[in-house]
């Protein structure tokens, strides 16, 4: 029982020390990640149509 109080007392204790993101930030992340993601798309999407067309014209 011992080792389980001393455990949650450490617990809390390196949780005081966490640092959590404020709104600007996650907000800059989130538009950060959805621009990353949408020019990987459009990038993929455009290599698939290249292909497409190529494999489309050779049979």
């Amino acid at each position: 029982m011992k080792k389980l109080i001393t455990y949650y007392r450490l617990s809390k204790e390196e949780l005081s020390k966490v640092i959590f993101p404020t709104k600007e930030q996650v907000r800059n992340a989130f538009i950060s990640v959805v621009l990353v993601v949408t020019v990987i798309a459009l990038f993929l999407a455009l290599v698939d149509f290249i292909l497409g067309s190529f494999v489309s014209s050779i049979l």
